[in-house]
């Protein structure tokens, strides 16, 4: 069975974390990318990415480092085509896939930026990486929640900076009502005790806003939305000017008062268990 060609640390590094500062920027040194049936092997390349990105976020790692070992690895992968792509393709389904145990926004951004210093600044790619980076560095937790407009279902207009917020935390829900998981969520939401009583009892708002601009099929829906939430419709706002980077709906967000974020696209259960904490 093929293993991952892990490179040797030299034995005059006796420092746990200078050990490590080589097995990083060394961690790829080793491996052929220029070998496809060594790239298409699962076993070796994405348990050798699993195994490198565990290091980069275990904690200790400074982000000088992480910096410099992303840098390392791209210079490496990104000039054999067909390594590029499967690898480009393994960071994206194991950084960027908020379904993934390995998500990790920042991680992955500093992943796009060590992809773009690399790439000619006319490459193609370059506008979708750049975009991508643009909307990660947005809204993250302490940032000033993006404003948008949204209207109500009496069309009254509204935006998310005048929204009144109770209990200084607002739950920001953006959903598609034809979606399958934003039925399985916004149910589960719905069905929540603990949200139904501190909503209740004025200790927290909800904002839905339906993201997808088909007004028959949001007005549909509605019924089935709790009434003592907030329902809204943005008319494509939100993706359109891509204020919010819905990957994967529903995406939630849980700000204060001023609209600052507090928790960013993250799923109903770490939601859920930052309200009982208060």
């Amino acid at each position: 069975m093929q293993r991952f060609p892990f490179p040797e640390i030299p034995v005059t590094l006796t420092d746990p974390e200078d050990r490590k500062a080589w097995l990083l920027t060394h961690y790829w040194t080793l491996f052929n990318f220029a070998d496809t049936a060594l790239v298409n092997n699962r076993d070796v390349t994405e348990q050798g990415f699993v195994n490198f990105v565990a290091l980069l976020v275990d904690g200790s790692t400074s982000e000088q480092l992480i910096r410099e070992s992303l840098t390392q690895w791209c210079s490496r992968f990104m000039i054999e085509t067909h390594a590029c792509k499967v690898l480009m393709q393994i960071a994206d389904d194991y950084l960027y896939n908020p379904n993934s145990p390995f998500y990790n926004e920042k991680l992955y951004s500093l992943y796009l930026e060590a992809v773009l210093d690399e790439l000619p600044k006319e490459d193609v790619r370059c506008s979708t990486l750049n975009f991508k980076l643009k909307l990660l560095k947005r809204n993250n937790p302490g940032d000033k929640a993006m404003n948008f407009t949204y209207y109500l279902p009496d069309g009254t207009r509204c935006t998310l900076a005048a929204t009144p917020v109770k209990g200084d935390r607002l739950l920001l829900v953006f959903y598609d009502s034809e979606c399958e998981s934003c039925h399985a969520v916004l149910q589960q939401m719905s069905d929540d005790v603990t949200l139904a009583k501190e909503v209740k009892e004025g200790l927290i708002s909800v904002l839905a806003i339906y993201t997808e601009g088909n007004d028959e099929v949001w007005r549909k829906a509605l019924p089935s939305m709790p009434k003592e939430w907030i329902i809204g419709t943005d008319h494509e706002a939100v993706k359109t000017g891509a204020l919010y980077d819905l990957k994967a709906m529903p995406s939630l967000y849980l700000l204060d008062g001023q609209k600052r974020v507090v928790l960013k696209d993250v799923s109903f259960e770490q939601l859920s268990t930052a309200i009982k904490r208060g």
